[in-house]
Parts: C-alpha cells; structure tokens; sequence
C-alpha cells in the first residue's frame, strides 16, 4: 500500500508523495506501455501522444489501476467526466481537468463513452531534462480541476490540442515543437495549482530521490555504492530499499541504467566515436563498454547506433 500525505490545495490542486511497503502488493499492479501494451524498453527521447478514447474497445471507459515503470503522464479531460483514482484518492471530476502522475505512481479512471482526454507520455528520460526549465515538481502526482475564472485553462487546452495536432500529423519530426509546448503546460499547470505548499515527502521517497540526484552527479566516476551510502549518510539495506521500492530497481541496477541512458544519448546525439562515449560514461576499456551495452541492450553500440539514426522517425511508436 501506498502511503500518502494529506490532501491540500484549496479544492484544486492534489499532490503525493510516497512509498511501497510492500514488494509483493506493488507486483500485482500491472505495468503498461500505454493502456493494455505490456511495459517495454523505451527510445532515448520517446514521447507519444493519444486520446483515452483511441483504445475505448479494451477499456470501454473503465481503466484499471496501473501503472507506467518508464514514463510519466499528462492526462487533460476536455470533455465528460468521472472517476479518477491516484493510488488510494478518489475524485468526481468534470471537464477541464488535468493531471501529471509520474512513472511508477498507481492510477486508473471510470468514465463514460461522451468523456474524452488527451494522453501526453513522456519518457523518464525526457523529464529530467525538462525538469530544471518548469515550474512543476515532477517527482510527485498533481491533481487540478477547473476555476472558471482562470484564463490558464484556455491556455491549456489550446496547447495541448496543438500537441495532439502535431503528433498526428508530423509524429516524431516535431518534436521540438512539442517538448517546448509540454514544458509551458506543466508550467500553467503549477501556477493552476495556486500557492498551495507542496506535502512532505516520506523518508524513504526523500532518500530514494537524493540516491536518483546523487547517481546524476557521480555515475560517470563509477562509484560503488558504498560511496552513495555514505554520501547519504544511510545504510546499504535501507539505500537499496528506499530504490526498489520508489523505482523498482537496486541501486546498482539504477547506476548501470544511467550509464547506459547517457551512452544511448551520446551515440544517438552525438558523432563522438564508440570508445570516446564509453571513456565520457565510466569505462575505460572499449571492449567492456561494448560488452556491457550489448548485454544490455542486445546489439553492439555501433549496430545499436546505426540502427536508430537510420530508423526514419515515426508517430507510430505506440499504435
């Protein structure tokens, strides 16, 4: 179960923070791509955009409690209303309303067949580099519903129907266009929130998202995670503890992950050689570079490379 701080905000804006306690409950919560899609590996940079409605014939309105392991989720209801869930809060809810819930954070909704919503997901990855450009916490779920009276909602909607409109049409060629117009939305969607404090994190989220800062600082000197317990000043048990249950991964598993994201960015982004990438993320010898991308991923770098830069880019990602 999911233990979360009070509710606060004025009657308008919800936001949590939380844990686990329990490993067993948290597997029987289903992970999804986008709803009824088995959780997979995402690409560097992935970010798909759909309405609720464009899978009504596996939900039928009703989407179970879920969750998404490596992406997070803006969900705007224009039209309709229902029931919205975030681990144990419930709301009624009409039009306009619109949520963040970050990755691995529980949710699911009941709505009718005249509701409808646009769905903006965005992969973990995307939202650290979003992160230091909005105003919005994006470690944490936010809940908001409509003041009539505030000219933002407009701003909104009119902003993510062009979101939906690009991706449609252009797919993953705009997506420039569409990261910078993600970034205002979250921004109106802090100033919707009003003035209302942010709740204390748990101990455990609080020690889980100093880990997450402190492996963005110091991945690229191959720490071992004995350095991070004493950074922390913790334990190993309660480290690793805090990082399976907020990210559903070991520490150790969370250093090698951000060393492969940074690889991944490097050869994608970049023309910097195979060796000079695996020397910028921490590993000296080209051959255990390649040998631990490949375990990884499944290819060598270089494959791996010329694979996605001649991928031709596509809105299609998630059909």
């Amino acid at each position: 179960m999911l233990r979360l701080t009070p509710w606060r905000g004025h009657g308008q804006r919800g936001q949590f923070a939380g844990t686990f306690s329990g490993m067993s409950q948290k597997n029987e919560i289903p992970n999804f791509f986008v709803y009824g899609v088995p959780s997979r590996a995402l690409d560097v940079g992935f970010l798909h955009v759909e309405t609720v409605m464009d899978r009504k014939t596996l939900h039928f309105g009703h989407v179970a409690s879920h969750k998404h392991p490596l992406m997070g989720q803006i969900t705007y209801w224009y039209k309709g209303g229902g029931r919205y869930r975030i681990e144990d809060r419930t709301w009624n809810f009409s039009a306009p309303t619109i949520s963040f819930v970050p990755s691995n954070i529980i949710h699911g909704f009941e709505v009718d067949d005249q509701s409808d919503a646009i769905v903006v997901s965005v992969s973990d990855d995307t939202l650290k580099a979003l992160a230091s450009q909005v105003d919005l916490s994006l470690d944490m779920p936010t809940f908001l519903t409509a003041r009539p009276d505030d000219p933002s909602w407009q701003k909104v909607d009119t902003l993510l129907q062009m979101v939906s409109a690009e991706y449609r049409e252009r797919g993953g060629q705009s997506e420039k266009v569409m990261l910078g117009l993600i970034g205002v939305v979250l921004s109106l969607m802090n100033r919707l929130g009003g003035s209302a404090a942010l709740p204390s994190a748990s101990p455990m989220v609080t020690l889980a998202l100093a880990l997450r800062s402190a492996v963005d600082r110091h991945y690229k000197s191959d720490w071992p995670v004995g350095n991070y317990v004493d950074l922390l000043a913790t334990t190993p048990h309660l480290l690793d503890k805090a990082s399976r249950e907020v990210f559903g991964h070991t520490v150790k598993e969370m250093l090698l992950d951000r060393r492969l994201l940074e690889a991944k960015r490097l050869l994608m982004f970049t023309i910097r050689s195979v060796e000079d990438i695996g020397r910028e993320v921490g590993f000296e010898d080209p051959a255990y570079f390649s040998r631990f991308f490949r375990k990884r991923v499944g290819e060598a770098p270089a494959a791996w490379r010329r694979r996605n830069l001649e991928r031709q880019p596509s809105g299609n990602d998630a059909a």
